[in-house]
């Protein structure tokens, strides 16, 4: 139990820039205690002490602002972040080091006795406010945008926005290999994934995808005329200085503007 609650603490700091100290978090995050509390009332629970198991549940929940049923499964390292209106429902199952924010529900879509709540992986992460609804599976390392309303199942390393729910970023296959082709041809992979909501990064990733398809053909291509005993394209393609000669142009262009400034105050110059 102890050991529990130490990784509990230690995954507050690794997710919680705020977190300042042990006592500090150990006394004032609510969402950990509800964590805390859920343990206890499902172990009750657990044991057939159903009664005694709401009755502690209730009481976490005036404390903290957070209803979890105590049939609810939750793995190890779950970090409610701030906590307040967070609803998990009685057949939710959650993953080892999950992370959701304050108005998050995990909730049902039926009357009917049976699995009826989400079940999530490892590693998802649910932002402020979304819901997701019915006996869904969300694969590991899914990410949910705050407000979301999801009511199908999610795959591995997606990423979800809107309502309904709909993936905006594909699985890890997909982002890396973009990230391998940005990296090969000098481009800095930071932030151009297509869920990006700055424009230029969203265009830069459809460049980098464009590059890779244009790559992969012409690859296939000589390696096709290089079996036929020609004798084409290197294995590498040449580093090109994305960063350098961005630098440059700029550099080049401020000081164009700047003599033309000079010629129309000075034509002598």
């Amino acid at each position: 139990m102890f050991k529990s609650m130490r990784e509990d603490i230690a995954s507050v700091f690794d997710r919680d820039p705020a977190a300042r100290n042990t006592f500090e978090v150990f006394t004032n995050y609510p969402g950990l205690h509800a964590v805390w509390f859920h343990r206890l009332s499902h172990w009750f629970w657990q044991h057939h002490l159903k009664w005694l198991a709401r009755f502690i549940s209730t009481v976490s929940r005036w404390l903290t602002g957070v209803e979890i049923h105590p049939g609810a499964k939750i793995g190890r390292r779950f970090f409610i972040d701030h906590g307040h209106g967070v609803v998990i429902g009685e057949t939710a199952e959650i993953g080892d080091d999950c992370t959701i924010y304050h108005g998050v529900t995990l909730g049902g879509t039926s009357w009917k006795a049976g699995k009826r709540h989400p079940t999530l992986g490892q590693g998802v992460v649910i932002g402020a406010g979304a819901k997701v609804l019915g006996p869904l599976h969300i694969e590991d390392n899914v990410r949910i945008g705050s407000n979301a309303v999801v009511l199908k199942d999610i795959p591995e390393g997606a990423t979800v926005v809107g309502i309904p729910g709909r993936i905006v970023a594909g699985g890890p296959e997909e982002n890396q290999k973009r990230a391998e082709i940005a990296e090969k041809f000098g481009f800095d992979a930071y932030a151009v994934s297509m869920d990006n909501p700055d424009p230029v990064a969203q265009v830069i990733g459809q460049m980098l995808d464009h590059m890779h398809c244009i790559d992969t053909k012409v690859g296939d291509m000589c390696q096709a005329i290089n079996q036929l005993g020609g004798d084409v394209c290197p294995k590498e393609l040449p580093d090109i200085k994305i960063e350098d000669e961005a630098i440059k142009a700029a550099e080049e262009k401020a000081a164009k503007e700047r003599h033309e400034e000079l010629m129309a105050f000075d034509p002598k110059i």
